[in-house]
């Protein structure tokens, strides 16, 4: 396990992460990932320990990637469904947080459809003077913290299997396409991504990545910094082409484009996002159909990447929609399900690192 010294109680967003922590994220993981390919995959690391999955949203992935992490960890689990919750009587967010805090919960994993809850919780952790742990799994459109720590292991394992490290993907191209406006996913991997010094290529429909996505970013970047050495992302809109290298500054790392090609042209890496239909309140898109066919990921287009193009998706998928069927199921291109398998231990990573100072 990295000896790398660890200080963060709570894990709410990528914005501010440094590039010591996403490298110690990404050596513990690859710990964690030995351990899972052992007969016996259970470690006492944070055994008489408690984790409360409080998903006040839906999820297949994300909550069973936690439970089985926390379980892996031998960590007591309590598992919280808003639906059969005290929650349909009333009771608050809060008191709700409140009254697991009660029952003896060291950690707290929150995901919750409108931004900020995993936050509000944390602070009233911290006023209480607690040592609870809160762990953002993914709030409204604001972050998804555990998904681009995942994606980035995914990635970077790929390249280098021993020694996965945030500076392998300096340089790299990687086009993230799809619904970004909705896309807390988008939002967490730009972080991650930029911080990398990758070059980032966002690809969408005018109604799903506007311009003034490109002032939130600017103006995230300017209030929190860019990790440890607080640089300022620089982006540059690119509607009808990809600017030639020399016509942009060497420092730019994020491109929006509202084509799919020059987005793919040279990309290393592709990820696709799903369209988020539950969060779109106005008729964004004329049809799916039409939307396939301009932005869907096909064999056909990924004929502009580089001849070793891998393609990610967070899940679930809408296939036929962000991305052709049988390349979906295509293990050459397709780094999906791998993309599940890392999740179980990069949340192990994720558990370890926040909750082994609390024994």
């Amino acid at each position: 396990m990295p000896t790398t010294t660890w200080n963060r109680h709570h894990i709410l967003s990528l914005a501010d992460f440094t590039t010591a922590e996403y490298d110690t994220v990404l050596q513990t993981a690859a710990s964690f990932q030995e351990v899972l390919s052992r007969r016996t995959k259970k470690v006492p690391t944070l055994q008489g320990q408690v984790v409360a999955n409080l998903f006040f949203e839906s999820s297949t992935r994300t909550r069973s990637s936690f439970e089985l992490a926390a379980k892996r960890l031998s960590a007591d689990t309590l598992n919280f469904a808003a639906a059969t919750s005290s929650m349909t009587k009333g009771e608050t967010i809060l008191d709700t947080a409140k009254t697991y805090l009660a029952m003896g919960t060291d950690i707290m994993v929150v995901r919750h459809r409108e931004a900020g809850v995993p936050n509000a919780i944390a602070a009233e952790m911290d006023r209480l003077g607690v040592k609870v742990s809160v762990l953002n799994a993914g709030d409204g459109q604001h972050e998804h913290p555990s998904q681009a720590l995942l994606d980035l292991f995914t990635i970077c394992t790929l390249i280098d299997p021993d020694h996965p490290r945030l500076e392998l993907l300096k340089g790299k191209k990687i086009a993230i396409v799809g619904d970004i406006l909705h896309s807390r996913v988008a939002r967490s991997n730009i972080w991650s991504l930029i911080a990398s010094g990758a070059e980032v290529h966002l690809a969408a429909p005018p109604t799903l990545l506007p311009k003034l996505f490109a002032e939130y970013i600017l103006e995230e970047a300017g209030d929190r910094g860019q990790g440890a050495e607080g640089d300022k992302l620089l982006l540059a809109s690119s509607i009808s082409h990809l600017p030639s290298p020399s016509s942009h500054s060497p420092n730019q790392k994020l491109f929006l484009h509202w084509q799919l090609e020059p987005a793919l042209q040279n990309a290393d890496f592709v990820m696709t996002l799903r369209l988020q239909k539950e969060r779109m309140t106005a008729h964004l898109l004329p049809s799916l159909r039409e939307y396939h066919q301009l932005f869907g990921i096909t064999r056909a287009k990924l004929q502009l990447c580089k001849p070793n193009v891998k393609v990610l998706h967070p899940g679930p998928v809408n296939r036929g929609v962000e991305i052709s069927s049988d390349l979906m199921d295509d293990p050459e291109f397709s780094l999906i399900q791998s993309q599940v398998t890392s999740g179980v231990a990069v949340r192990m990573a994720l558990l370890y690192l926040i909750g082994s100072g609390k024994v």
